[in-house]
């Protein structure tokens, strides 16, 4: 069950009204970074864990890592999401078969719903904490009217951590540069890349924190004791 933790930490907080990457926002007095590294205190996450950074910021990221216990290799984010996990994947190396990827800005990920999606990776190879949609989903014609209504009781949201035995992302990487794909998440780049993905039942706590009322809803989390 051994398992690296690749972390993406490259983005800005522009929506967060904040001139400095999303990672180092501070969550009353800490990081995100850090209140979500402390989520994954597990024996078998395997070390260095790997943390993207946007170029231009490694000292600030340095910096706030000082006081993390356990060992991180800092990369180098790419300009997307996929280009920065292509970048982390490149430095995974030991005996630890499963490499879980995680965003930096999910803080309140439950440690029962990290080793449960950890343990349907192990069995399937591949596997993502989601939640079913409560709202009902409405597409969009492209100018501004209805067009279709999915089944709602078919979609989920996606979440992370999602985690993968690193033959199977690893291919999908690859297949992703020979055909030039892109995705917002590497689930949906896996699966499309043929292999299948379990869903993992996650919890409305595990959100991400974007815009500035998630970051104030965060604070109140943690002035009311959420652990």
């Amino acid at each position: 069950m051994k398992t690296h933790l690749l972390i993406p930490a490259a983005g800005m907080g522009r929506r967060l009204g904040k001139d400095l990457p999303k990672a180092l926002v501070p969550l009353r007095g800490e990081a995100l970074l850090l209140a979500t590294l402390k989520r994954f205190a597990f024996p078998w996450i395997a070390m260095p864990v790997i943390v993207l950074f946007p170029r231009g910021h490694e000292a600030e990221f340095r910096k706030v890592l000082a006081s993390y216990p356990i060992p991180v290799e800092l990369v180098e984010g790419g300009g997307e999401r996929q280009d920065s996990v292509m970048r982390g994947l490149r430095f995974i190396k030991g005996e630890a078969n499963l490499v879980a990827i995680h965003d930096a800005a999910r803080p309140f990920v439950s440690p029962e719903d990290i080793s449960a999606v950890v343990e349907a990776a192990e069995r399937h190879g591949a596997a993502t904490l989601a939640m079913p949609v409560a709202d009902t989903i409405l597409m969009n014609d492209g100018g501004g009217f209805l067009h279709n209504t999915p089944d709602r009781s078919l979609l989920w949201a996606c979440q992370t951590p999602q985690v993968f035995q690193i033959d199977v992302i690893r291919a999908a990487y690859g297949w992703a540069g020979e055909n030039g794909t892109l995705c917002t998440d590497d689930a949906t780049l896996v699966y499309r890349s043929g292999h299948a993905v379990k869903l993992v039942r996650g919890s409305a706590s595990n959100f991400k924190i974007t815009t500035g009322s998630d970051l104030q809803y965060a604070d109140f989390l943690m002035e009311h004791g959420f652990s």
